[in-house]
C-alpha cells in the first residue's frame, strides 16, 4: 500500500512561551518534511522541544513564527492557529482510554461521535482491528482488566479506526518494561506495514527510533532545532534480529554521538543556570 495523503511540511517553526514574561524559547526555526506514508522518529535531550513540536502539528499549541502544511494546505501560522482534527491523531505516553468503556466501546467512540460510521459499521471495523492486534476475546473487557501493552494497542486502534492522515505518537512506550515494549514494537511495525500511515514518533530510546523508523531527526538542546538527520536504510518488514546487524549498530553509533553531544550541552547549561 502506498500512502498518498499525510505529507506534513513544517517551515521555520518557532515557539516562544510567555513572550511578555519569562520568555521560554522552546523551538527555534525548525523546518522539515514528513513524506506521505513515512515513519519519522525524533530524538534529543530532555526539554529540547520534541513534544512542543508535536503539539504544534497536532494543534494543541499555537505557533509563534513559521508555517505548517498538510498535503500542501496551510494549517497553522501565527495568523491561523491550528486546532486538533481527525487528520492528525495523537497517542500519548500516559494513555487516554475511557475507564468506563470496554475495549470495543473505546475503539468505536471516535467514528460514532463524529458520525462518520454507523454503529454497525464501526463495530465491524473495530472487530477487524481487534483481531489484527491479537486482542480477540478482550472486546468486552474494561481498561483496568487488561495489561499496559494491551492498552497501548487499543489506543493505537482507536486512532487508526478514524482513518487519519497521520499518527503522532508521543513516547507511547516509555513506561513499559522491556519485554512488553518489544511486543509493542512488533505490533506497531505490523500496523505500519498494513495501513502505511504517516507517523511522527517522539522517543528517548535510540534503539526504538532506529528500529521503527525510516528517518531519525536529532534535535539540539533548547531552543530546539534539528542538528542532524539520519536515514534508516534497513529493509522492511523488520524483526528484532536486525538490531544485531552491522548496519543497525553503525546507525546507533552515529545517532548516539549526536545525542550525547547535545545532552552534554544541556547538562552544562543546567549547571550554569543552577549556579
Amino acid at each position: 500500500m502506498i500512502a498518498t495523503e499525510g505529507h506534513i511540511q513544517v517551515k521555520d517553526a518557532t515557539k516562544v512561551y510567555d513572550p511578555q514574561g519569562i520568555n521560554v524559547h522552546a523551538v527555534d526555526n525548525c523546518s522539515f518534511d514528513i513524506e506521505a506514508g513515512e515513519f519519522m522518529a525524533i530524538v534529543g535531550p530532555s526539554g529540547c522541544g520534541k513534544t512542543t513540536l508535536l503539539n504544534m502539528i497536532a494543534g494543541f499549541d499555537s505557533i509563534t513564527e513559521g508555517e505548517i502544511y498538510m498535503d500542501g494546505h496551510l494549517i497553522a501560522s501565527p495568523a491561523k492557529q491550528l486546532h486538533p482534527g481527525p487528520d492528525r491523531v495523537v497517542v500519548f505516553q500516559a494513555g487516554a482510554l475511557f475507564d468506563w468503556q470496554t475495549v470495543l466501546e473505546n475503539i468505536i467512540f471516535g467514528p460514532m461521535t463524529a458520525g462518520t460510521m454507523t454503529k454497525d459499521e464501526a463495530k465491524k471495523r473495530a472487530i477487524e482491528l481487534i483481531n489484527m492486534a491479537g486482542l480477540k476475546g478482550y472486546e468486552n473487557e474494561y481498561p483496568i482488566r487488561i495489561s499496559s501493552g494491551m492498552k497501548r494497542r487499543v489506543e493505537i486502534l482507536r486512532a487508526i479506526i478514524n482513518e487519519p492522515k497521520s499518527l503522532l505518537l508521543d513516547e507511547p512506550y516509555r513506561a513499559l518494561d522491556a519485554i512488553t515494549k518489544s511486543v509493542m514494537h512488533k505490533f506497531l511495525l505490523d500496523v505500519f506495514d498494513r495501513v502505511h500511515k504517516t507517523i511522527m514518533f517522539i522517543t528517548h530510546d535510540l534503539d526504538e527510533a532506529i528500529y521503527l523508523s525510516d528517518r531519525v531527526g536529532i534535535m539540539t538542546t533548547r531552543p530546539g532545532k534539528f542538528k542532524k538527520w539520519i536515514t534508516v536504510n534497513l529493509p522492511r518488514p523488520r524483526d528484532f534480529r536486525i538490531k544485531k546487524s552491522p548496519e543497525f549498530l553503525e546507525l546507533k553509533r552515529e545517532t548516539l554521538e549526536a545525542v550525547l553531544e547535545e545532552a552534554k550541552k544541556a547538562f552544562e547549561r543546567g549547571e550554569r543556570e543552577a549556579a
